[in-house]
């Protein structure tokens, strides 16, 4: 791994902490939403999953002065390989129950005089909003120090 791949790890973290705190924020914001914008019933929590990103560079045997084949072939594939780091793949529904509530006089009610709620907890969106923000300062300040070790390691030469 070389010494400026850093970023790109800590980029991609960047990037999908940011996703999961916009979906945290969503999922707030439609704590009392009891028709979604297709019409199919209430809201449903959605959650972020993240997949590793790995590492695919190549180690070569040889070194390019020696211009030989496997040396060049190597140095190309560790050109365009991956860096590693995380990536959301996808985002999925909550399939937990809905819970009623008892508001006869709402639009939505059904004839019981039920309300169907999204399974949205307030406190759990709260707290994972709280863990994506940690991680993201977490990942800023590995970002910083790296930034670092670059200045430093340039002002070596001066």
């Amino acid at each position: 791994m070389s010494f400026l791949s850093s970023f790109d790890i800590s980029a991609s973290a960047l990037t999908a902490e940011r996703q999961r705190l916009d979906i945290a924020s969503q999922n707030l914001a439609n704590t009392n939403s009891t028709r979604t914008a297709s019409g199919e019933g209430p809201y449903r929590r959605k959650m972020v999953v993240f997949q590793e990103i790995p590492s695919t560079n190549v180690t070569s045997s040889g070194t390019a002065a020696n211009g030989t084949f496997r040396s060049r072939f190597n140095s190309l594939l560790n050109k365009y390989a991956t860096k590693g780091g995380v990536r959301v793949t996808e985002i999925v529904e909550d399939q937990r129950d809905l819970y009623p509530v008892y508001n006869p006089d709402h639009p939505d009610a059904n004839e019981q005089g039920y309300v169907m709620m999204p399974n949205v907890d307030p406190v759990k969106e709260t707290v994972d909003a709280m863990a994506a923000t940690r991680s993201y300062e977490a990942n800023i300040t590995a970002f910083n120090a790296m930034k670092t070790m670059a200045q430093r390691a340039l002002d070596i030469g001066k």
